[in-house]
C-alpha cells in the first residue's frame, strides 16, 4: 500500500510540474505579445526599420528589435519559474543552481549586442565575440556541457576536463546562434522553426523525467517551454504579412535558449535509463534532429562562400528559403515547408524514444520528408507545365491565318 501511494504522489508530482510548464509558456507567450507593439513603435521611432536591400525579401521597409519584446517575456518566464513549486525547485538546485541569472545575464549581453547590429550595424567578428562571451558565461554559471553518455563498454560516459568543458559549450551555443540566424530570411520562419525544436526538446526532456530525476532535466523542460512561449507570443506578430522582424537581437536570443536546452538535455541522459532501444545513440543525435534544417543551411552557406573566396557571414541570396521562392513557392507556402521538415525529423527522434521502435524509422522518415517536399512541389510544377500549354495556344492563335480570320471579323 506504502509503495501505492508513492506511485500515486510521484504521478501527481509529474502531472504538477506539466501544468507548471504548460503555465510557463503561456505567461512568456502573453507578455512577448502584448511587448510586441510598444517594441515596435520604439524601432520605429529610432530608425531601425532600414530600407529594403536586394536580398531581402520583404517590399517595404519593417522595423526590427523585435527580440527586445522576446527578451521581456523570457525575463517574465523566468521570474514566474521562480515562484513555482516544482520548477522553482528544480532551477535552484544542484549544478544549474543559477539558471535565473544565468540566462538573465547571457541573454542579456546577446541581446545587446543584437540590439547594436539591428540598429547601427556591426562587424560580424564584434557579433562573434558576444556570441562566445555569452557562452562563457553560461559556463560560468555551470550551464556546460558536463558529459557526454557513451556506450557501458566505453565506460558508460564521458567528462571533459573544464578547459574542453568550456570550448565544447561555447562552440555549441555559437553554432546554434549562427544556424539559426541565417535561417531568419521569410517571414515567420525562425520563430516557427526553434518554437517546433524546442516543442520537441521538450517532449523528449518530459518523457526523460520518467526515469531521470537530476535537476539538469528539468531545467531542460523550463527552459523549452520558455522558448516555446517566446515564439508563440512572437508569431502572431511576425508571420506573413509580418508586422516586425525579430532581428538578430531575437534570432540570437532565441539561439541561445535552444543550444541552452540542447547542452543540458544531453548531460541529462543516464546511459542506462532505458527510456528507447538506443539509449546512447539518441539523445546524440536528438540536438542535430531538431537543428537539422538551420544547420544544413549554416553548412551549405559556409562553403558556397568561403569556396568563392568571400567571408562565411557574407551575406547572399543561396540559402534554402530563397531557393524555395526561386522553385516559385510564395513566402507562406515555403515557411510551412520548412516547418514540416522541422518537425518530422524532429520528432522522429523523440518518436524513437519514448516508443522504442526500430532505428530503421529514422531513414525512412528523412525519405518521406522529402515525398512531403516533392508532393509541396508538384503543384508549381503542373502550373508550369499549364502555362507552357498556354503559351502554345497562344503561339497557335498568333499563326498568319488566325491573324487573319481576326482581321477580318474587325
Amino acid at each position: 500500500m506504502s509503495l501505492s501511494l508513492r506511485n500515486v504522489s510521484a504521478y501527481a508530482g509529474k502531472l504538477g510540474s506539466v501544468k507548471e510548464y504548460l503555465l510557463l509558456a503561456l505567461v512568456t507567450a502573453a507578455v512577448t505579445y502584448l511587448l510586441v507593439p510598444p517594441v515596435r513603435a520604439f524601432a520605429l521611432r529610432i530608425g531601425a526599420a532600414p530600407e529594403v536591400r536586394e536580398r531581402d525579401v520583404h517590399k517595404v521597409p519593417t522595423p526590427r528589435l523585435g527580440g527586445l519584446a522576446m527578451f521581456g517575456g523570457m525575463a517574465a518566464g523566468l521570474l514566474m519559474a521562480t515562484q513555482l513549486e516544482h520548477v522553482g525547485a528544480a532551477i535552484s538546485s544542484g549544478q544549474t543552481g543559477n539558471t535565473v541569472i544565468a540566462l538573465l545575464a547571457a541573454g542579456g549581453l546577446i541581446v545587446l549586442t543584437g540590439f547594436l547590429d539591428d540598429w547601427l550595424g556591426m562587424d560580424a567578428l564584434v557579433k562573434l565575440g558576444g556570441q562566445v562571451a555569452s557562452g562563457g558565461i553560461l559556463v560560468y554559471f555551470g550551464m556546460n556541457l558536463s558529459f557526454l553518455p557513451l556506450p557501458q563498454s566505453w565506460g558508460g560516459s564521458y567528462s571533459p576536463d573544464a578547459k574542453l568543458r568550456t570550448i565544447l559549450t561555447i562552440l555549441i551555443v555559437v553554432v546554434v546562434i549562427n544556424a539559426v540566424n541565417f535561417v531568419d530570411g521569410l517571414d515567420g520562419l525562425a520563430a516557427g522553426i526553434v518554437g517546433i525544436a524546442a516543442l520537441a526538446t521538450f517532449a523528449y526532456s518530459i518523457a526523460l523525467s520518467q526515469t531521470s530525476s537530476g535537476s539538469r532535466i528539468n531545467v531542460t523542460a523550463a527552459v523549452a517551454a520558455i522558448l516555446i512561449g517566446m515564439c508563440l507570443g512572437f508569431l502572431p506578430h511576425n508571420f506573413n504579412p509580418a508586422k516586425i522582424f525579430m532581428g538578430d537581437t531575437g534570432a540570437m536570443l532565441i539561439g541561445l535558449l535552444l543550444a541552452t536546452s540542447l547542452i543540458t538535455i544531453t548531460s541529462s541522459v543516464e546511459p542506462a535509463a532505458g527510456i528507447n532501444k538506443f539509449p546512447v545513440i539518441l539523445p546524440l543525435v536528438l540536438p542535430i534532429a531538431v537543428m537539422v534544417l538551420p544547420l544544413a543551411d549554416l553548412i551549405m552557406a559556409v562553403i558556397r562562400r568561403t569556396s568563392a573566396g568571400q567571408s562565411p557571414f557574407h551575406p547572399d541570396r543561396g540559402h534554402l528559403h530563397h531557393r524555395l521562392l526561386d522553385l516559385g513557392h510564395s513566402q507562406r507556402r515555403s515557411v510551412l515547408i520548412m516547418y514540416a521538415w522541422t518537425f518530422l525529423f524532429a520528432f522522429a527522434i523523440v518518436g524513437l524514444s519514448i516508443g522504442g521502435v526500430p532505428l530503421i524509422l529514422f531513414p525512412l522518415t528523412v525519405l518521406l520528408a522529402v515525398a512531403v517536399l516533392v508532393m509541396m512541389a508538384l503543384p508549381r510544377l503542373r502550373s508550369r507545365q499549364d502555362a507552357m500549354r498556354y503559351r502554345g495556344v497562344g503561339a497557335h492563335a498568333a499563326s498568319p491565318t488566325r491573324h487573319r480570320d481576326v482581321t477580318t471579323r474587325r
